[in-house]
């Protein structure tokens, strides 16, 4: 057994945070929603969305029973409104395919539209308890300066990544999900990407990178997310307009609010290509 395993064990036992989609009372969807609320989303806008969702939609099938546009309208301003959308496709496909039940199987659950490995490992651990490696932000950067002595992992999964964190992973099914989600929580509120609390981690006696010295990361250049100016705020701009509204919006309103006409026609068009909004007249336009 790797010797990080009992003491960030045992940190986490003590210090994990109660989360409604964590523990033995959470549903397989309330885990499922939540992975797809907290890609890029903290976890402190999360939690008012994911109590309000599973009051609205307890199941998947009362979600894929409900139209498109009512979840992008309760997406509300979480950020990426796409997710709303494929969340509702996998709900569907939950529905139809797997008589409402969010599917054990990690094939099945890859299967699902809007799945991609991350978050089908993720349900597969936090929900139902199996053995797999579960690599999101936080997961990568703990191992990162634990084992490699690095700052900061790679712009994107490598096979090495991929084999070390395979190699740490504990035999027994239940532990290797509990450890799952024990690096998580040590990346999210410890080993943080800036300012790490290596003085309160567990396993800083053994970690890799505090023994090098933490120096500081040298590999390619760290993507940096922007947002004033960018297409993506326009799209929010637009989204929002039609989002508040109980009917279709005329287009008048929406060049109203970016005064940056091939960047607005852009953005709208866009958002139409996306399945965010629809043409439902000439020059009016609604959620699906």
């Amino acid at each position: 057994m790797s010797d990080l395993h009992d003491p960030l064990l045992e940190w986490y036992d003590e210090h994990a945070r109660e989360l409604p989609w964590r523990g033995n009372g959470a549903s397989a969807w309330s885990v499922m929603v939540s992975e797809f609320m907290l890609q890029q989303t903290p976890v402190a806008r999360v939690l008012p969305m994911h109590e309000a969702w599973m009051q609205r939609w307890p199941t998947p099938s009362d979600l894929a029973d409900d139209d498109a546009g009512e979840a992008v309208r309760a997406w509300g301003r979480l950020g990426y409104p796409r997710r709303a959308l494929r969340l509702h496709a996998a709900a569907t496909a939950i529905r139809d395919l797997h008589d409402g039940e969010v599917p054990t199987a990690h094939d099945d659950l890859l299967a699902l539209p809007g799945v991609g490995d991350y978050t089908a490992a993720a349900i597969a651990s936090f929900a139902h308890g199996q053995r797999h490696v579960v690599l999101d932000t936080n997961v990568r950067r703990v191992l990162a300066r634990a084992a490699s002595g690095v700052e900061f992992p790679a712009p994107s999964v490598t096979k090495a990544e991929r084999d070390l964190a395979t190699s740490l992973l504990p035999d027994d099914a239940p532990t290797a999900a509990t450890w799952a989600v024990a690096t998580m929580e040590l990346g999210a509120l410890v080993c943080t990407a800036s300012n790490p609390a290596c003085g309160r981690c567990p396993v800083s006696d053994r970690c890799a990178w505090v023994a090098a010295g933490r120096p500081a990361y040298d590999g390619p250049a760290r993507r940096t997310q922007t947002y004033a100016g960018t297409d993506r705020q326009v799209r929010g701009r637009l989204l929002g307009v039609v989002r508040d509204s109980e009917s279709a919006v005329p287009r008048h309103r929406l060049d109203a609010v970016w005064s940056d006409e091939p960047q607005r026609d852009r953005a709208l068009a866009s958002l139409v290509a996306d399945g965010l909004l629809v043409r439902v007249e000439p020059d009016h336009f609604a959620l699906p």
